[in-house]
C-alpha cells in the first residue's frame, strides 16, 4: 500500500493515453500503463518515469480485466482514477486509409457489421466491462473520478447541424461507437453521484495519432490537456459532462 494517488490509463503505450499517464506521473500520481502488448507497455514506462507500472490489460477479454483488477488490488487496495482511453477506429482490414476514404466505405448501407462489432466491442462494451471490474477499487477510494476519453465526431447534436464540418464522416463505426460511449458515460454519472464518483466524457480534439492515421492536427501534449484536468477535479467538480479544452461543454 501507498499514499500517492493511483491512476489507470488504458490504452497508455502509445498516443493520448501515453501522453495522459506521463501527465499523471507528474502531477503526482502512480500510474498503471494499460496495455494490451505486455512489451509495448514496459517499453512505454521505461520512457514515462519511476512511477509508472506497466498493466498488461486488453479490455476486451474478460480474464485480462479480472487480472488487471486483481493485480490493482493486491498491490494498491485502491484505485483513485480510472482513464478509459482504450480505442479503435477501425479493424487491420481497413488500416492504412485515410480518414475520407474510411468514411466512404462505412457508409450505414455498405458497412461490415463485423467491422461495426469490432469496433464497439472495444469503445463501447471495453469501457463497461473495465469500469465493472475497478468500480469496487473505485469505491475505496475518497474521490474517486472517471474519465471516458470520447470524442466531438460523437454528438449527435453538432452533426445534426449541416454546418459542422465533420458531419460528413459520421458513421455507425467509430463515431458512432463513441455517441454510445457518450450514453454509457451519463449512465454511469447518473448511477454513481450518490457514491461521490465524478464521471465525465472528454474531446481531445482531432489529435495526430494512429487512430487516425497521423492525419489529426492537433499535438499529443494539447489532446491529453483537458483528459487530466477533468482527472484531477476535486470533490465539487461536475459529474456527467462532456467537454473539450477550448471549446469548454459540448453538446451530447
Amino acid at each position: 500500500m501507498q499514499d500517492k494517488p493511483v491512476a489507470l490509463v488504458t490504452g497508455a503505450n502509445q498516443g493520448i493515453g501515453f501522453q495522459v499517464a506521463k501527465d499523471l506521473v507528474t502531477d503526482g500520481f502512480t500510474v498503471l500503463v494499460g496495455s494490451r502488448n505486455r512489451e509495448r507497455g514496459e517499453a512505454a514506462v521505461k520512457e514515462i518515469g519511476l512511477d509508472a507500472r506497466a498493466l498488461q490489460l486488453d479490455v476486451t477479454d474478460q480474464a485480462s480485466i479480472a487480472a488487471a483488477a486483481e493485480r490493482i488490488r493486491t498491490e494498491f487496495g485502491h484505485l483513485d482514477v480510472l482513464v478509459n482511453n482504450a480505442a479503435i477506429s477501425h479493424t487491420s482490414k481497413l488500416a492504412g486509409m485515410s480518414v475520407m476514404e474510411y468514411a466512404k466505405l462505412t457508409r450505414p448501407s455498405v458497412v461490415s457489421l463485423d467491422e461495426v462489432r469490432a469496433v464497439w466491442e472495444t469503445n463501447v462494451f471495453g469501457v463497461l466491462a473495465v469500469t465493472q471490474a475497478m468500480l469496487p477499487l473505485l469505491r475505496e477510494a475518497p474521490a474517486a473520478r472517471i474519465v471516458n476519453v470520447s470524442s466531438g465526431v460523437g454528438s449527435l447534436t453538432r452533426n445534426a447541424d449541416p454546418a459542422f464540418p465533420y458531419r460528413s464522416i459520421f458513421g455507425p463505426v467509430y463515431p458512432a461507437s463513441k455517441t454510445a460511449l457518450n450514453a454509457m458515460t451519463l449512465a454511469m454519472a447518473i448511477e454513481l453521484e450518490p457514491a461521490g464518483i465524478k464521471v465525465n466524457a472528454v474531446s481531445p480534439g482531432f489529435t495526430k495519432t494512429n487512430l487516425n492515421n497521423y492525419e489529426g492536427t492537433d499535438t499529443l501534449q494539447e489532446g491529453a490537456r483537458e483528459v487530466v484536468r477533468v482527472a484531477l477535479l476535486g470533490p465539487d467538480g461536475p459529474t456527467g459532462t462532456f467537454t473539450h479544452a477550448t471549446l469548454g461543454t459540448l453538446p451530447w
